[in-house]
């Protein structure tokens, strides 16, 4: 018996073409996706799978000023809320698509996980920016980041829904649209390590 990921989506055939990112993308199929904590010491995250961390990601996306605590305060700390919410977006891109959803999530992953970035160095009393290259394990957390961050954005305050909105975001980001905030963001912070070289 073959096992999908919540009894619907196959990923056997899904391949991850980034070498970089290939051994901390983890597509290991289980039923119900929740380690309950178990791998929480794996430093890499790579032992979780990475539909369970976007749904992580779905109650805390991290701080984002002000703005963090008045967008999620209705979202934190609920975990089945945050998968139904996933499932939703992923029925949405099987529907719109007619691709399995994990593959087009996977391509908006390695199209959204920026290369280099810029860090501070301390020389001889002044700070001065300096490019440097990003290892893979925070390349996906970027990007996982980004993704969940560009979907609060375009639910809060409107019409559309939080599930709309995250199926909207990694469809736009899978297909490299600019007008995808992930895309935006990788841009962003690329266009700054050039600058700083």
């Amino acid at each position: 018996m073959k096992f999908k990921i919540f009894g619907k989506y196959e990923t056997e055939n899904i391949q991850v073409n980034d070498f970089g990112l290939k051994k901390v993308i983890n597509l290991k199929p289980k039923l119900v996706l929740k380690s309950h904590g178990r791998i929480k010491f794996d430093p890499s995250k790579s032992k979780v799978n990475v539909v369970e961390r976007l749904i992580n990601l779905l109650q805390v996306p991290g701080s984002r000023s002000k703005k963090h605590r008045i967008i999620t305060s209705w979202q934190t700390g609920k975990f089945s809320k945050s998968t139904k919410i996933v499932l939703d977006a992923f029925k949405l891109i099987e529907e719109k698509t007619k691709k399995n959803p994990i593959e087009v999530f996977v391509k908006a992953i390695e199209n959204t996980s920026p290369r280099d970035e810029v860090t501070s160095i301390e020389y001889g009393g002044a700070r001065y920016p300096k490019a440097v290259d990003i290892s893979p394990r925070r390349r996906v957390n970027l990007a996982l980041r980004f993704i969940v961050n560009g979907a609060y954005d375009k639910a809060f305050g409107k019409k559309v829904t939080i599930a709309e909105a995250l199926a909207k975001e990694i469809m736009d980001s899978a297909e490299n649209s600019g007008e995808s905030y992930a895309v935006q963001k990788k841009n962003d912070l690329e266009k700054q390590a050039d600058s700083a070289r």
